[in-house]
């Protein structure tokens, strides 16, 4: 549960244990007020029994005596004496109706009771009062059987009405103890469960952040591969500890990256630091050559004896060789140069694609009879005229062609070519007897500045940028190169081109 959460259903929960109070409070006040009107009621119908006691009693002597003068003397009632009369019997009948609504359902029957005694007590008093000034007075006063009936009801319902009144104090005094130990009980528990709740937060917010603590200082230390357990919460306190978490991940990455990067930036420094040995050695032979022979030839025209047209003819294309294999180096070194910095440009033309390989495995022939290899053709019936940088297709080709002859020797060369089926690009196949390679040597020959086996510059000379070059080259093209190699079988070499090559608005 979140902290949020958490503190929410503290507040909720103490809020809910002082609504129970409050309740526990008007509960226990209005319980006291009803066992108070009740107990009130219960002495003022006490009370009020006691005055029609005395009032019926007061009416039986006035009676009693209205009858004995009647009897001696025949003095008759005045309208004035007998109207108060009347009214003083109607005074203890409302008193008596006033008694009914005091009473409680344990007191009904025994108040009815006396409310029929008493209605016939009084009808007779009335009849009494009414027929007092006629000549015979046929009214039986004197017998006491229903004003004894009436005072036996009316002492029966005082003795309920006290016993009553004796039960509500008994029930005040248990509300009012009731509601003291509810209230008391209700403030110690919301006590306890604030207390509770209280140690329940410090706790899980302390060990939350404990745990948020120890992670950053393990982070903060470089330790990366730490993380906070956050599997078994939720909340915001969890998530910042995934944040934490998340925050760490990346910076692990990130240095991981950086190693990485560092790693390949150290081994293409160590693989440029190579390539520049392998330039420095490719550069000085060719160099060497020339400069050699150019001081031969130069000894032997500062003789003065007869020049050897033929020992010439030699040296000078030994010359022009070298000069060439180094000019072909230094191009591919600055062809290298511009494709790194985006400025190599494309000039597409039409030419004959079949005339195009022909011409560059002629100028290859030397270089084929010094390996002893020989050149083979697998030309798939005509090709179109292609529209594409006719430059950078003899250096695909010379390339292509110079490193299988580079590792081949005694063996043969051949070059196919063909359109696809579409009929909207063709492929150039370079093969060759060689000594081919294994998946983990095919895997890096098309990086720049690298070969098969750091041993192979060494053994065969290069520089690594040939094929390289080849793979920019036709990408630049439109197009693309797949190399298939098997060890001591042979090498190939597939580069496909569009027939029509289409250049972007910033190419143009």
């Amino acid at each position: 549960m979140s902290l949020r959460k958490r503190l929410i259903v503290s507040m909720l929960t103490i809020l809910a244990l002082l609504c129970v109070n409050v309740g526990t409070h008007f509960w226990g006040s209005l319980a006291r007020n009803e066992s108070m009107i009740a107990y009130r009621d219960s002495v003022r119908a006490g009370q009020l029994s006691d005055e029609i006691e005395r009032l019926l009693e007061d009416q039986r002597q006035q009676v009693l005596v209205l009858a004995l003068l009647k009897e001696t003397t025949g003095d008759k009632l005045g309208a004035s004496e007998q109207q108060a009369a009347l009214d003083n019997i109607e005074s203890i009948n409302r008193k008596v109706l006033s008694l009914g609504r005091l009473s409680w359902d344990d007191t009904e029957q025994t108040y009815q009771n006396l409310k029929r005694s008493n209605d016939q007590l009084l009808e007779q008093w009335t009849r009494f009062y009414g027929g007092y000034n006629e000549e015979e007075l046929n009214i039986d006063v004197e017998n006491p059987l229903l004003y004894l009936e009436t005072n036996q009801h009316l002492d029966a319902l005082k003795q309920e009405q006290s016993k009553l009144a004796v039960e509500r104090a008994s029930i005040i005094d248990s509300t009012i103890k009731l509601t003291d130990r509810i209230t008391v009980l209700a403030f110690i528990t919301t006590l306890f469960l604030t207390f509770l709740l209280g140690f329940i937060l410090v706790r899980y917010t302390n060990r939350s952040f404990k745990r948020l603590q120890k992670g950053t200082e393990l982070i903060g230390a470089g330790d990366l591969s730490f993380r906070i357990q956050t599997a078994d919460q939720s909340g915001e306190l969890a998530d910042l500890g995934r944040a934490f978490n998340d925050m760490s991940e990346k910076l692990a990455n990130a240095i991981g990256e950086v190693q990485m990067a560092k790693e390949q930036a150290d081994s293409a420094n160590a693989a440029k630091s190579t390539f520049l040995a392998n330039v420095s050695h490719e550069l000085r032979t060719p160099l060497n050559a020339i400069i050699g022979y150019s001081e031969m030839i130069q000894e032997e025209v500062n003789d003065g004896e007869a020049i050897n047209k033929d020992q010439l003819q030699e040296d000078l294309t030994k010359i022009v060789f070298s000069g060439r294999q180094l000019l072909t180096l230094i191009n591919d070194v600055l062809d290298l140069a511009k494709i790194e910095t985006g400025k190599m440009t494309i000039h597409p033309e039409s030419f004959d694609p079949i005339a195009t390989l022909h011409t560059v495995a002629d100028s290859m022939a030397p270089l084929l009879n010094t390996q002893g290899n020989e050149m083979c053709w697998g030309i798939q019936g005509p090709l179109p005229c292609i529209h594409t940088d006719a430059t950078k297709f003899r250096q695909i080709v010379t390339n292509l062609l110079s490193n299988a002859n580079k590792f081949t020797e005694a063996g043969s060369i051949t070059i196919s070519a063909g359109i696809t089926d579409c009929q909207e690009q063709i492929w150039i196949e370079v093969r060759d007897t060689g000594i081919g390679m294994t998946d983990k040597q095919l895997g890096r020959i098309f990086e720049a500045f690298e070969q098969a086996e750091r041993s192979t510059s060494s053994r065969y000379g290069g520089t690594g940028l040939g094929l390289s070059l080849c793979q920019e080259f036709a990408r630049m093209l439109g197009g693309d190169i797949k190399a298939s190699s098997t060890p001591n079988v042979g090498s190939s070499f597939i580069v496909t081109l569009p027939v029509n090559l289409e250049l972007d608005p910033e190419d143009a």
